[in-house]
């Protein structure tokens, strides 16, 4: 049988190969700019301007390390933030889920959570101590409240941006109000929450510092002040490293935790 000379010949696609970029090793990087960073600080050190070498700043750390100040500091400035963060935090998520699934919530409360965001938590400090004295609680408080305000927001963010397909697709299937915040807003707003918990950690650290400068009898804050002082630069640096590192992983244990609250969620 002869072959139709109009036929049209259509040729099979090639085999196309396709090459999947392999991810970063995150690890590794975290490692080489962290040397990076120090070789950095060490030459700036060796250039004549008035920062304290690596070296120096070890020694400083051991000493104090040895005197049993650094440990002493250390535990009265994570007992602050821990306290204030948690008590924040605490308060700040269901104040944001009210004020992101009722009205009437929002309406009562979202001019005077605005109207404190506003005003910076160190501002509040004077304030808090002629009332509460210049004992534990003037600080605790400041920082409750910065780690409050960095987190109900983010919360009520969280919920107001569900997705209302979402809540119509469950009211259509007949769940309740109970129901659809449970199953969908919480879920849902799970992400916002750790967020806000991660910047008001921040802003709980960065309180709690300046807290101690003003009145406290330790803590790195106050340990920073003494050493300003007496132009001590070596411990300084040794309380701006202690509260990076304790900052950072206080940072990623909630990176973490929010890994494992979100496994659901798609990921680039």
């Amino acid at each position: 049988m002869s072959a139709d000379p109009n036929a049209t010949i259509v040729k099979a696609p090639a085999a196309t190969t396709t090459k999947r970029r392999r991810p970063p090793n995150i690890f590794a990087l975290n490692i080489i700019t962290i040397f990076l960073g120090i070789g950095l600080w060490w030459a700036i050190s060796l250039t004549g301007l008035q920062i304290p070498s690596p070296p120096a700043v070890i020694a400083s750390a051991i000493d104090l390390a040895q005197r049993g100040i650094l440990l002493e500091d250390v535990i009265a400035s994570l007992r602050r933030v821990l306290t204030g963060f948690l008590l924040g935090s605490a308060l700040a998520i269901p104040v944001g889920f009210l004020m992101g699934w009722y009205g009437w919530a929002r309406g009562l409360l979202e001019p005077w959570v605005q109207f404190f965001r506003t005003i910076p938590p160190l501002a509040i400090i004077p304030l808090a101590i002629v009332l509460m004295g210049i004992g534990e609680q003037p600080k605790i408080f400041v920082i409750f409240l910065a780690a409050f305000l960095a987190c109900v927001i983010s919360t009520f963010q969280g919920v107001v941006q569900v997705d209302r397909t979402l809540i119509n697709a469950a009211r259509v299937l007949g769940a309740k109000d109970g129901t659809i915040f449970v199953s969908v807003v919480i879920p849902a707003s799970t992400p916002f929450i750790l967020v806000g918990m991660r910047v008001g950690l921040g802003a709980a650290w960065a309180t709690v510092v300046a807290a101690e400068l003003i009145a406290a009898q330790q803590g790195l804050g106050y340990r920073m002040q003494q050493a300003q002082i007496y132009y001590d630069l070596p411990t300084i640096f040794v309380g701006i490293l202690v509260i990076g590192i304790f900052g950072l992983l206080m940072d990623r244990t909630l990176l973490i935790i929010e890994s494992k609250l979100t496994a659901w969620q798609e990921r680039r």
